[in-house]
């Protein structure tokens, strides 16, 4: 399908000014004109006419959902999406769905009823019930931190994979070999993503299996408190935890205080995300960072592009890759003495 930004190529102008030109709302060179109308005819693009009926319609306005909003990494992808659509002019409709599919739905549904030009969904979602409620949508919509299978959705996430990898590789430098791990729950693709690149580099690393422990939780501290409870509890207990979020990491660290451990000196503690408030944790958070700003600022550009009709067709599938901030929660193993 022929894009605005085909036309935009063979012309040889940017994108904006095929908009202008189309939509006529900026006075634009003669020659420059003729260009444009030149390539849209010699490539047979047809505008979208959905992205004009917005524009007439004057509608900016986004919708955000999120599973949990009290989670600070969903706080801080919301505040990214917000203050980019702020930047490019469009407010913003906030729904949290509790994890609860039905509440999902019914905030999809409040925001077609409200006449949102298009959806940002982020986290841990329900992938049947999604699937069923955005194949019938007929605005745009982008998928923040997990992909649903072949749904033709765009998607933005981080490496999951490669983050997991991540974690693992700091621990095993650090001298660490037993490991402890406390997951996501499992059937969610962040989970079991961040799991596999976490187990790819520990069995590179050709560490006996038997010395790393991998107990689920649900991304919540409490999960994080009972898994390490549990692993600390054990006559060979594991020298280091990594922690699939930063909430579960806190929870490590409370379990570690509780039992008479201290980090890092006793137990090297890693999470997962990144979130800002990993800076005042006592002590601070190292954690696999995921690049919040970017997800929340390249989703809202991509659904402005759709609907705009600056992109059509092509399903975007983008994946950025993580980075390691190492704070005080991790030490060489034995740096207690």
């Amino acid at each position: 399908m022929v894009t605005m930004k085909d036309v935009a190529l063979l012309a040889g102008v940017s994108v904006s000014t095929v908009s202008h030109v189309l939509n006529g709302t900026r006075n634009v060179a003669p020659e420059t004109r003729d260009r444009v109308m030149r390539a849209v005819d010699a490539l047979g693009y047809r505008p979208n006419m959905m992205a004009r009926g917005l524009r007439r319609k004057g509608i900016f306005l986004l919708g955000l959902v999120v599973p949990d909003a009290t989670n600070p990494y969903f706080a801080e992808v919301a505040r990214a999406v917000e203050d980019r659509c702020y930047e490019r002019g469009f407010s913003l409709m906030v729904a949290s769905s509790g994890g609860i599919p039905e509440r999902e739905a019914r905030a999809v549904e409040a925001m077609g009823l409200h006449r949102v030009g298009g959806i940002i969904m982020v986290g841990l979602g329900f992938p049947e019930e999604q699937a069923r409620i955005l194949s019938g949508l007929e605005i745009p919509v982008v998928m923040v931190d997990r992909k649903i299978g072949d749904l033709p959705v765009d998607s933005i996430q981080s490496d999951n994979v490669g983050g997991g990898r991540m974690a693992a590789r700091h621990l095993l430098d650090l001298g660490h070999r037993r490991i402890g791990c406390v997951t996501g729950p499992m059937g969610l693709g962040p989970s079991e993503d961040r799991l596999r690149g976490f187990m790819e580099e520990i069995e590179e690393a050709r560490v006996d299996r038997s010395w790393v422990s991998v107990i689920h939780g649900d991304f919540g501290c409490e999960s994080g408190y009972r898994a390490a409870r549990g692993m600390l509890s054990r006559p060979d207990r594991p020298t280091a935890i990594f922690a699939m979020n930063d909430l579960m990491a806190l929870g490590v660290m409370g379990a570690a205080r509780d039992a008479g451990l201290s980090v890092p000196s006793d137990l090297s503690v890693v999470g997962f995300d990144g979130i800002s408030m990993g800076r005042f944790f006592v002590p601070s958070l190292t954690t696999v960072a995921q690049p919040i700003a970017s997800m929340g600022h390249g989703a809202v550009d991509r659904i402005v592009d759709r609907m705009m009709g600056d992109v059509e067709g092509e399903i975007m599938a983008r994946i950025l890759p993580c980075s390691l901030i190492q704070r005080g929660s991790s030490a060489p193993l034995g740096c207690g003495g």
